[in-house]
C-alpha cells in the first residue's frame, strides 16, 4: 500500500517520435518480485506546431478546387466518380496553376450494404471506399478475358450506359455491377500472380504486412458482414450476429477466417487496389504542379455498427453517440449516431487508434481537414434513449492530441485544417493557431456588425477560405434560395412564419452580399429599391464572389467545383436522410469537359490572378 512518486531522468535527448520506456526494479534478493518489478510505457516526443504553408513557400497564397469524388463523371466510368477521375482532375488543376484538389472523406463504407452512403458515417476511417476503384485501370483487368467479357456483355453495357447517364449515383446498382467484376479481377490475380510469386504478388504481400492485424480484422469483418447479412438487414449490424462473433479474437472468428480465406483476401485485395489508385492520382497531381497535393477530409467518428467498433471496442465509449447541443440553426440539438473515442482509453492505448486514423488519412495527401476539430477539446455525448438536447460535453486530452497531430503532420508534410464551425469555445481558435492548425473560414458564415459580410482583407492569414461546404447551399443555390425551397417542399419548417422569416432574411443577405462586392469595387453599387431578381447574370456574380474571396490574406483558398459550374443544388441538406438526394448528386459534365469549359476557366483564372497579387 506504500506509494511513492520518483523522478527518473532518462539521461539523453530523445529524437521526435515514438519510444518505448522499459523499467526494471531491483532491490536485493526477494524484495521486489519479478512480476512486480517490470513495467513499460510509450513515450511520445512531439513538436508544438504542425507542418504549415510557410514550410512549403514563405509568402505564397495557395489555391485549389474541392469536389465530392462520387460526383465526378467520365465517358468510361462506372456511374460513380473514381480514383482515375480524381487523377484527371488533379492533373488538370495542376496545369491551370492550382495547388490542391480537395475531396470528401474517402473512408470505407459497407460493401454488404451499399445504401449506407454518407462519407461521414463510415465503417472505418483507416481504410478506403472501394466503390471508387476504377476496374479498367487495374492491371488484372487486361489479364482477365472473363472480366473483359463480363463488361462487354450487351445487358451489362446497357446497364452501364444508364448508370453513366444518371443524374444521381445509384449506389446499389453501381455495387451490383462493380463487385462481380472485382471478384473476377481477384480471381485473375490469384491465378496469375499469387500462385506464381510474381513481383505484383510481392507488392501485394508487402501491403498486407504493412496493414498487419488492423487490415486483417477489417477484411474479416466485411467478409463476415456479407456472410451474415445475406438476406437479413438486421444482421448487417454485428451486434446482432451469433454469440462468438462479436470480437475479432474469438475462436469462431478465427475458424471462419481460415475457412473463408479467399473471401477475407478479396477485401484485402480491394484495399490494395484502392490505395494504389489513390496514390497514382496523388502522384499525377504533384507531377502536374500541385504544391499542396490532395486535400483529404477526416470524419469525426464511426458508427457503433462499424468495423472499427467491432475490432477495437475498448477504444470507444459504448452506448453513447456524438452530436451537438441546441443552437440557432438547430433548436433541438443533433445526434450524429457516431460512437466517440473514450478519452481515458485513448491515453491507456497511447493514442494508438487516433494515430492510426491520422496516418491513414494523411497518406497520399498534402493537407487534411479535421471535421469538427473542437472534438480535440470536447465532444457532446448523447446518452442512449435521450433527446440530443439532454447531452453533455466530455473533455478530451487536447494538449496531447495536438502534439501527436503535429508530429504526424510534420512526418507526412501534411497541412492540417481544423473545421471550426458551430459552437467554438473562447480561446479555442488562438490555441489552434498557435499549433499551426489553419482555421476554416466559410464566406456564408463570415459576418461582422449588423450581419454584414466580412471584408476579405479582414480574414485571418492562418486559414483556409471557401465559399461554402457540402452542408450549405451552393452560391447559385444561396442566391436562388434553393435550400429554403427544399425545406418548404419537405415540410421542414415548424411554421409558415419561420419560412417567411428565412426568406426575408435571405433577401436581406443578398443585398448585403452585393454591397460587400460593391465595397470591394467588384460590382456596381445598387441604387434605391433593389431585389435579387434585378441581377440577371448570376455567373458574373459568382465570378465576382470568387475574386472577392481570393483577395483574402488567408494562405489557402478552395473553390468548390459546384460553384465554378454554377450548380444550384447542394450535396447534403442537414436534417434529411432519404428525403433529399444527399451524397448522390453528380456534376453535369465529365471532368474533361469541365476543365475545358470557358466559364470554369474564367473563375479559376481570376482566382489564380488574385492569389498571385496577394502573394506579392
Amino acid at each position: 500500500g506504500d506509494r511513492r512518486r520518483v523522478a527518473l531522468p532518462i539521461g539523453q535527448v530523445l529524437p521526435e517520435g515514438y519510444h518505448r520506456l522499459a523499467l526494471t526494479l531491483t532491490g536485493g534478493a526477494g524484495r521486489v518480485p519479478p512480476e512486480l518489478g517490470r513495467g513499460s510505457c510509450t513515450v511520445i516526443v512531439a513538436p508544438a506546431t504542425c507542418w504549415r504553408p510557410e514550410d512549403i513557400a514563405e509568402d505564397d497564397r495557395f489555391w485549389g478546387v474541392s469536389c465530392q469524388l462520387y460526383a465526378l463523371r467520365s465517358d468510361r466510368g462506372q456511374g460513380i466518380g473514381s480514383f482515375t477521375m480524381l487523377g484527371d482532375l488533379a492533373e488538370g488543376i495542376g496545369r491551370l496553376g492550382g495547388d490542391s484538389v480537395g475531396i470528401n472523406p474517402l473512408h470505407a463504407l459497407y460493401p454488404a450494404n451499399p445504401s449506407e452512403i454518407s462519407p461521414y458515417s463510415p465503417s472505418s476511417r483507416l481504410f478506403l471506399n472501394v466503390l471508387y476503384i476504377d476496374p479498367e485501370a487495374v492491371p488484372d483487368f487486361v489479364e482477365s478475358p472473363e472480366a473483359r467479357d463480363f463488361i462487354t456483355a450487351p445487358d451489362r453495357v446497357r446497364r452501364l450506359e444508364a448508370l453513366r447517364a444518371g443524374e444521381f449515383v445509384d449506389y446499389e446498382a453501381v455495387a451490383g455491377l462493380l463487385f462481380p467484376l472485382l471478384r473476377l479481377l481477384h480471381k485473375a490475380f490469384r491465378e496469375r500472380h499469387l500462385s506464381r510469386d510474381t513481383s505484383r504478388a510481392e507488392a501485394y504481400r508487402e501491403f498486407v504486412a504493412e496493414g498487419g492485424r488492423r487490415l486483417h480484422d477489417f477484411a474479416t469483418f466485411h467478409a463476415l458482414q456479407a456472410h451474415f447479412a445475406d438476406g437479413s438487414r438486421a444482421l448487417q449490424n454485428w451486434q446482432n450476429w451469433p454469440e462468438g462473433f462479436h470480437e475479432p479474437g474469438s475462436p469462431q472468428v478465427a475458424a471462419y477466417a481460415a475457412e473463408h480465406a479467399e473471401d477475407v483476401e478479396f477485401h484485402i485485395y480491394l484495399q490494395w487496389l484502392a490505395d494504389e489508385q489513390l496514390g497514382t492520382a496523388a502522384e499525377r497531381g504533384r507531377a502536374s504542379g500541385l504544391r499542396v497535393g490532395l486535400y483529404r477530409d477526416l470524419a469525426i467518428g464511426v458508427g457503433s455498427d462499424s468495423a472499427s467498433a467491432w475490432a477495437n471496442p475498448d477504444a470507444f465509449a459504448r452506448g453513447v453517440s456524438v452530436g451537438a447541443p441546441p443552437d440557432k440553426l438547430n433548436h433541438v440539438g443533433q445526434n450524429w449516431g457516431l460512437v466517440p473515442f473514450h478519452p481515458l482509453a485513448m491515453r491507456e492505448q497511447a493514442f494508438d487508434p487516433y494515430i492510426a486514423a491520422l496516418r491513414a488519412n494523411m497518406r497520399h495527401a498534402g493537407a487534411l481537414r479535421i471535421d469538427h476539430v473542437m472534438g480535440l477539446l470536447h465532444l457532446y455525448w448523447v446518452p442512449p434513449g435521450l433527446p440530443a438536447s439532454q447531452g453533455a460535453y466530455i473533455r478530451y486530452p487536447i494538449d496531447e492530441l495536438i502534439r501527436v497531430m503535429a508530429l504526424e503532420s510534420r512526418r507526412h508534410r501534411c497541412l492540417v485544417i481544423g473545421e471550426d464551425l458551430g459552437t467554438v469555445p473562447d480561446g479555442f481558435r488562438p490555441k489552434m493557431a498557435a499549433a499551426g492548425v489553419l482555421s476554416y473560414r466559410v464566406f456564408q458564415f463570415e459576418r461582422v456588425g449588423d450581419n454584414l459580410f466580412r471584408r476579405a482583407s479582414d480574414y485571418p492569414e492562418a486559414a483556409l477560405v471557401t465559399a461554402g461546404t457540402h452542408d450549405l447551399p451552393t452560391l447559385a443555390g444561396f442566391w436562388a434560395k434553393r435550400d429554403i425551397a427544399w425545406r418548404q417542399k419537405l415540410d421542414l419548417y415548424p411554421s409558415d412564419a419561420m419560412r417567411d422569416e428565412d426568406a426575408a432574411g435571405r433577401e436581406a443577405d443578398l443585398r448585403r452580399l452585393v454591397d460587400a462586392l460593391a465595397d470591394a469595387g467588384l460590382w456596381p453599387a445598387p441604387n434605391g429599391a433593389w431585389s435579387a431578381a434585378s441581377v440577371t447574370d448570376v455567373r458574373a456574380l459568382l465570378l465576382a464572389i470568387h475574386r472577392y474571396l481570393a483577395r483574402a490574406p488567408s494562405r489557402l483558398m478552395m473553390v468548390q467545383i459546384e460553384d465554378a459550374v454554377a450548380q444550384a443544388e447542394q450535396q447534403n441538406l442537414p436534417g434529411t436522410v432519404r428525403e433529399h438526394p444527399n451524397w448522390q448528386r453528380r456534376l453535369g459534365g465529365t471532368v474533361s469537359t469541365l476543365l475545358a469549359s470557358p466559364e470554369v476557366a474564367a473563375v479559376l483564372e481570376a482566382v489564380a490572378a488574385e492569389r498571385r497579387r496577394q502573394a506579392t
